[in-house]
């Protein structure tokens, strides 16, 4: 029953009206038996960026599924399609050995999103290095013929779709990577300004000022200065920076005018915010910083973006924490509430 299944999943995956019939059928298959496990286990569902002990965990599932088939590379197994001669054979090992229920063993995500992980990891395309003179040609000529098929344009490639998608946004225009000029960043702001505006107007028109004001640093609502934006269409209004650069800038104007005027992170107030920040990132357990809700965090020290907290984080680390590059962020963690806290609070 496809709206059991979507109710029953919509436990574990709050976005879950937004996935297609399709899909739903498919995760009620491969991921709500596993889902239901790791509940019974006090384990979430997660989503976001793969930690290492998963990113292991992901490597020893494709190594035991090739040592139980006889497929002799990770390639064979993920990349079927580009063995023509031995796709049938592999297909055929795959379902006898319950392929999916193997490759997402031990991991609390989507059947799906430990795939596309698992294909990102062992496609040999991805580690091949700068692109040369030619192959940029080349990339631009496929873009020409195919558009933003990058499916086919990988495989003419030899370069995974990942790889070749980024590649041929940085190539695309005349992009500059020195220092911002001033007409760069207000065609910026200005770009940002016009897609937060469509963004928002119908959510709630009060939250959106008019652009003739004197003060335009608080044009909009301060939490939704820092959510996610459509940045390929903001590259493309900017021009002259791809998209990447303009997200990076974006960041660090909010941080800036955000944090403007602000004592944040000096004398009593600073001291308190670093006593704060140290306790909850203790009390989340968290074995990588991917598994921090930093913008969660980011009422520990005021009104700022995540990005500003994750950056005082940074300071924090690389001051107190002796050989911290050699260090796992559980034990960095370990070390500040430990040694680093007592000393705050006796200071404070």
């Amino acid at each position: 029953d496809l709206d059991a299944a979507r109710q029953e999943l919509e436990e574990f995956i709050p976005h879950v009206k937004n996935i297609s019939d399709s899909s739903i059928k498919k995760m009620a298959g491969r991921d709500l038996m596993r889902f239901k496990e790791f509940k019974k286990q006090g384990i979430a569902v997660k989503f976001g960026k793969f930690t290492q002990k998963e990113n292991q965990q992901i490597q020893k599932n494709v190594e035991e599924f090739l040592s139980l088939t006889g497929i002799d590379s990770a390639e064979k197994l993920l990349f079927t399609s580009r063995f023509p001669d031995d796709k049938d054979t592999i297909h055929r090992l795959k379902t006898e050995h319950h392929f999916c229920e193997k490759i997402s063993e031990g991991i609390p995500r989507p059947w799906r999103l430990i795939y596309y992980r698992a294909r990102k990891m062992f496609d040999p395309n991805n580690y091949k290095g700068r692109y040369t003179k030619e192959e940029k040609e080349k990339l631009k000529k496929y873009q020409a013929l195919h558009g933003n098929d990058w499916k086919k344009i990988s495989e003419l490639m030899s370069r995974s779709n990942l790889s070749v998608a980024m590649k041929f946004s940085e190539i695309k225009s005349a992009v500059n990577y020195g220092p911002w000029t001033k007409e760069e960043t207000q065609k910026l702001m200005s770009a940002v300004k016009e897609v937060m505006r469509r963004k928002l107007k119908p959510e709630n028109p009060s939250s959106v000022f008019s652009l003739d004001q004197s003060d335009t640093d608080l044009w909009i609502d301060r939490e939704k200065l820092y959510q996610p934006l459509p940045w390929t269409e903001i590259e493309t209004k900017v021009g002259s920076r791809y998209w990447r650069q303009c997200k990076q800038k974006w960041n660090s104007i909010l941080v800036s005018k955000l944090t403007r005027g602000q004592q944040l992170y000096r004398g009593t107030n600073g001291l308190k915010a670093k006593i704060n920040l140290i306790k909850r990132l203790y009390e989340t357990k968290a074995e990588d910083a991917s598994e921090v809700n930093w913008d969660e965090l980011s009422n520990v020290i005021g009104n700022v973006p995540a990005a500003y907290v994750q950056s005082k984080f940074y300071k924090l680390k690389v001051s107190s924490v002796p050989l911290w590059k050699r260090k796992t962020f559980s034990e960095i963690i370990d070390y500040l509430y430990e040694k680093k806290l007592p000393e705050l609070e006796a200071k404070l």
